[in-house]
């Protein structure tokens, strides 16, 4: 079992007492249904310090790591499958900001983001070609210092209500190669940028997903993420970090499956027993447990990896995603079976983990991704004549 330090432990306590107190059953189904974000609720998170943990404390952040950020992020999904996601996904793909951008523009964007003052959004998918990068249509243009930009990104997360998006693009004077792509900054408030909602999902009905186009957009030269022509490097390295909290988001999901299940067999009778002394539902339990356990071991194996600086995570941090992912599609399925046609019914909260599970399963990256890299690490080379 993986062994949490005093301090860790600590925040996992505030992060549960914070759930109990504020994420409220009827209002998230209300919230849910209506596909309204819980604006309140990610301010007061903020206020308490659980908005990027892991990003350094001179930007607001709280200068800790993956693990304690995987803390938190299981905690608020376990109580809240749908509200969890919405309160940890807030920020995405800022963490491209926090890695590669130069000191003005995360000294500009990130309190702000932090403060819970404003959302993030990543444009890395394209309409019919998805994450195939090479294929990729959007293009940056390099004009009198500044960036011209041309595109449609789609599936992009925040995309209603974003206040910059990070943007990957091709530089038109280079040939489609994995040294041809950059990354760079957009603020939504850009000229040129029109923004189209894609409307109700399966799940993550908090959280806008949006299909984003830029027409001649203008922005400044800095903008631009790290170095020319690395953005194809900088995503991947990215997804190894965003694999690992999509990972603490589904143990989370799996796990509050299981409590309300666990509660629900302890309590139900048929037949003159409660269903939990019934063997049948004994194995079933004693099997989601496992599965749950191996998972967050693997997800906070990686996490702590990532924090003490390990090298190849990429396959790791895939595979802690895939496992994760299927534990909680697995475990929030049987959750319903042990409740019956009840389960069916959103008043058990569980039929919202299944459908969030799902939605955590295809959210950026879609298994055959994670396969691909992870068989790619353990094939290796291959030899031809």
């Amino acid at each position: 079992m993986f062994e949490l330090t005093k301090s860790q432990k600590g925040i996992q306590k505030a992060a549960l007492e914070f759930v109990k107190g504020e994420l409220d059953k009827d209002i998230s189904f209300k919230m849910e249904k209506e596909g309204k974000f819980p604006e309140k609720i990610l301010r007061q998170a903020a206020e308490l310090g659980f908005l990027g943990v892991h990003f350094d404390e001179t930007y607001l952040g709280g200068g800790m790591g993956q693990v304690e950020n995987c803390l938190v992020s299981e905690t608020f999904c376990r109580k809240d499958a749908t509200m969890g996601k919405a309160l940890t996904l807030w920020g995405y793909a800022s963490e491209c900001l926090l890695r590669f951008g130069n000191d003005k523009l995360k000294e500009h964007y990130l309190p702000r983001l932090l403060d819970g003052e404003i959302f993030s959004g990543g444009c890395f998918s394209e309409p019919g070609i998805g994450l195939n990068f090479l294929s990729q249509n959007t293009i940056a243009i390099q004009q009198e210092g500044r960036w011209i930009i041309n595109g449609i990104k789609n599936n992009v997360m925040n995309g209603t209500n974003a206040g910059f998006y990070i943007v990957l693009c091709r530089d038109r004077s280079q040939k489609a190669s994995t040294d041809a792509f950059h990354m760079i900054l957009v603020d939504a408030e850009s000229k040129g940028i029109s923004v189209t909602d894609s409307g109700r999902k399966i799940g993550n009905n908090m959280i806008s997903t949006a299909q984003v186009a830029f027409n001649d957009v203008s922005v400044p030269e800095n903008h631009l993420l790290g170095k020319p022509g690395k953005g194809i490097a900088q995503l991947r390295r990215f997804f190894i970090e965003s694999h690992i909290a999509s990972a603490a988001q589904a143990v989370g999901i799996a796990q509050g499956a299981f409590d309300r299940a666990l509660e629900h067999v302890k309590q139900r009778e048929q037949f003159g027993k409660k269903l939990a002394q019934f063997q049948v539902t004994r194995n079933k339990l004693a099997d989601m447990a496992t599965q749950i356990e191996m998972s967050r071991l693997m997800t906070y194996t990686a996490a702590s990896k990532f924090d003490n600086g390990g090298k190849k995570l990429e396959h790791i941090a895939a595979m802690a995603k895939k496992n994760a992912c299927e534990t909680a599609m697995a475990v929030s399925d049987e959750a319903i079976q042990l409740f019956g046609g009840y389960g069916y019914m959103g008043e058990s909260e569980v039929e919202r983990f299944y459908r969030d599970a799902k939605a955590t399963a295809l959210f950026e990256t879609p298994e055959s991704y994670q396969n691909e890299i992870i068989a790619s690490e353990t094939i290796g080379k291959i030899r031809t004549k």
